[in-house]
C-alpha cells in the first residue's frame, strides 16, 4: 500500500540525501511532499539545485503522513530555528511512525525530546548533540531503533534508502 511521506528541508540541503530517498519512496509507489515554513517556496541546495516546496509547516498535520525524512546538510539546523517544525515531527517519533533522518538530519530531531534510548548514528560532528539527548550513538552504515531509521552520510544512502522502504512495507 502507498505510503505519503513528509519530507522536512530547507535551504542549504545536501541534494543527495533529498533526491536519493525521494526517487527510491517514488519508485516504490510512495508519495512525498516536501515541507517548509513557507509555502510555494523553492529552496537551494548545497551545491545551488533548487527545489520546490509543496506545503508550508501551517498547512500540514502529522497525522496526514506515514512517515517522515529529514535529510542531511546544512537545512537540519536551519529547521531548529523554527519551534514548528520539531512540533511537527515529534508525533512522528512519540507514535512510532517511521522517521528517516540521515546525515546532520538526526540532530533536528534532537529538539523534538524523543532520542532519549534510541539507537542512532549520524555524521560525526553532531554525535555529541545526540549523546547528550540520551541516543545511544553508534558508528554503522545505517541504524534501525524501532520506528527510527538514521544513517552517516550520502555513502550509507543505499542501506538508508533499505532500510526505509522495509519499514515502509
Amino acid at each position: 500500500m502507498a505510503k505519503k511521506i513528509a519530507v522536512l528541508v530547507t535551504d542549504m540541503v545536501e541534494e543527495i540525501e533529498l533526491t536519493d530517498p525521494v526517487k527510491a519512496y517514488k519508485e516504490a509507489g510512495h508519495e512525498v511532499t516536501l515541507i517548509n515554513a513557507e509555502p510555494d517556496k523553492k529552496i537551494t541546495g548545497k551545491n545551488g539545485d533548487t527545489f520546490s516546496i509543496d506545503k508550508g509547516i501551517d498547512d500540514v498535520t502529522p497525522d496526514q503522513f506515514d512517515a517522515l525524512l529529514i535529510p542531511g546538510g546544512f537545512s537540519p539546523d536551519i529547521l531548529r530555528a523554527n519551534p514548528k517544525h520539531a512540533a511537527f515531527a515529534k508525533p512522528f517519533l512519540a507514535n512510532e511512525k517511521p522517521v528517516f533522518a540521515i546525515c546532520h538530519g538526526p540532530q533536528f530531531l534532537v529538539d523534538t525530546d524523543e532520542l532519549k534510548g534510541l539507537d542512532v548514528t549520524s555524521f560525526v560532528s553532531v554525535r555529541k548533540d545526540l549523546e547528550n539527548a540520551g541516543a545511544n550513538v553508534k558508528d554503522e552504515e545505517v541504524v534501525v531503533s524501532h520506528n527510527l531509521v538514521t544513517s552517516r552520510t550520502p555513502d550509507d544512502l543505499p542501506a538508508f534508502n533499505k532500510a526505509a522502504l522495509e519499514l515502509l512495507n
